[in-house]
């Protein structure tokens, strides 16, 4: 008989050594092991190890309070962080504000391919992910402060044209998590939302000569699923730990449903919409959705595409992906994004970001933060505030078509929508149109020399990016094009000859 790998979590975690380096698996609340983060924080409250860690993480994973990675934002237990999405965990982005750890953000597609780099032993990963963005060399190299001095980024010129070279590491600790495992630490994921690196992660610690550790919801002595349901193979298991009572939530909003598994299906019309700003700019980006197109959505505002799309029926038409896998169906909103109702396929992280980079996607329909004149935009930064660019560098290179999503104007903004007009009864304090980026997330004018068709959507303002900067293509009926857009903006925009009024079906209830 061979000895059980289930193990008390503060055991697990006494066995992690001062300058370890974590990965940790997960995607915003969804497949976040929070038993072991907690666990983790406690051990070093209590004992002061262990000491000095390099955290690594694709997606962000926390509920921008208190959970996820925010339990072990502390200095001293972390001392670098190489992380794709930065806004869930704020806790562990004052630490890099302040600069008390070396702080790195890297492409979240790039991360998880990096994960498989690792486990076959490659030097690293050669992409061209990230060019012309903060987190080539050239720019910042992905350093988000002062403390963050090493190079891990490198420009590798092949055959006459630019790629990113993002160099291995070894990973001595994993931190996953699945529903069951057996004895000997084969671990299935029939309640998980998910699959995500969880696999590609496992192989990298394991070859690196390190641990892995999963939580689990529940034990059996002998796996009655198929093999083929085995996410995580016991062979690459150290540790099984059993979550503390209410650690393991489908996502942290949803204890479990049954439609992110397939278990049941549900019926467009339960999901939620009301007429406000965010519909309408879902409704104004559906209209560019194409029948037969595979689409991507992101955080945020683009998630009102999906309530818009299965509105009106274009949903049935096309195909709506998240990077973490989900393929098909009704894309999740809130803590439980990434998630998806009625999904066709869900598959692997870093097998979905395969797609994504080899130009899969027809149209990616993307947030916005701040926007130039020559189309950049920024979503990652903003004066000591990180959010991270997560998968939006993947996405927005790669697509065929992006639609970037945002109000106007931030701060404050109070709209109204009456008899089929847009009203702005009070304007926001912050502009997003501006002259200079912050943080260049999106870079406009290298998308030009790409090829892509690019759009800018606001509740009262639609832009096209052409090879001189932003043209001004539509406005909203009820607006007023010199109060209310021009004055709004840093710089004057091109426009059209023909500016068009959008839709007043957009504005009906």
């Amino acid at each position: 008989m061979r000895k059980s790998k289930l193990t008390h979590a503060a055991e697990a975690i006494a066995r992690i050594p001062d300058g370890a380096t974590l990965a940790n698996g997960g995607f915003v609340t969804i497949g976040v092991a929070e038993t072991l983060l907690k666990t983790l924080e406690q051990r070093y409250l209590a004992t002061q190890t262990p000491r000095d860690l390099t955290l690594v993480y694709a997606a962000g994973q926390g509920d921008s309070k208190d959970r996820g990675l925010n339990h072990i934002a502390h200095a001293g237990l972390l001392k670098k962080v190489i992380g794709g999405h930065w806004g869930l965990a704020p806790k562990i982005g004052k630490l890099a504000v302040e600069n008390k750890i070396a702080a790195y953000n890297l492409p979240q597609g790039v991360i998880a391919h990096l994960y498989r780099d690792i486990a076959a032993k490659r030097p690293g990963n050669i992409t061209k992910v990230g060019l012309h963005s903060f987190v080539d060399p050239r720019v910042d190299g992905g350093r988000l402060n002062a403390a963050a001095t090493e190079a891990i980024v490198r420009l590798l010129p092949i055959d006459g044209e630019d790629y990113l070279f993002y160099p291995s590491f070894p990973i001595d600790v994993a931190f996953l998590r699945g529903t069951t495992a057996d004895h000997q630490g084969n671990v299935s994921m029939e309640r998980e939302a998910l699959y995500l690196e969880s696999l590609a992660i496992a192989q990298a610690a394991h070859n690196s000569g390190g641990r892995v550790i999963v939580q689990v919801e529940r034990m059996t002595e002998n796996h009655v699923l198929s093999p083929q349901m085995i996410r995580i193979p016991g062979i690459l298991v150290d540790h099984v730990v059993l979550a503390e009572p209410g650690d393991h939530p489908q996502t942290f909003s949803e204890a479990y449903n049954p439609a992110y598994t397939g278990e049941v299906r549900i019926a467009r019309e339960t999901v939620k919409r009301e007429l406000n700003e965010r519909l309408l700019i879902g409704r104004r980006a559906a209209q560019l959705l194409m029948p037969g197109s595979v689409a991507n959505l992101g955080l945020g505002m683009p998630e009102s595409v999906a309530v818009a799309a299965a509105e009106s029926g274009m949903l049935e038409q096309v195909t709506l992906t998240v990077e973490p896998g989900g393929i098909g169906g009704i894309p999740a909103g809130g803590h439980s994004f990434g998630a998806a109702s009625n999904a066709e396929a869900i598959i692997d992280q870093p097998a979905q970001f395969d797609f994504y980079d080899g130009g899969g996607l027809d149209q990616a329909f993307l947030g916005l933060a701040q926007v130039d004149q020559q189309g950049n935009v920024n979503v990652s930064r903003f004066a000591n505030r990180l959010a991270g660019a997560g998968g939006f560098i993947n996405i927005s290179q790669n697509a065929k078509m992006v639609a970037f999503l945002g109000a106007f104007t931030s701060g404050g903004l109070r709209l109204e929508i009456q008899n089929a007009q847009l009203r702005i009864q009070q304007e926001g304090r912050q502009h997003k149109f501006i002259q200079q980026v912050e943080h260049l997330t999106y870079n406009g004018q290298a998308a030009i020399a790409r090829g892509q068709q690019v759009y800018y959507i606001t509740e009262r303002a639609v832009f096209a990016l052409t090879r001189e900067g932003l043209l001004l293509i539509e406005i909203a009926p009820g607006v007023d094009l010199q109060q209310e857009v021009l004055a709004q903006m840093d710089f004057t925009p091109l426009l059209a000859p023909d500016i068009q009024t959008m839709s007043t079906n957009l504005f009906k209830p």
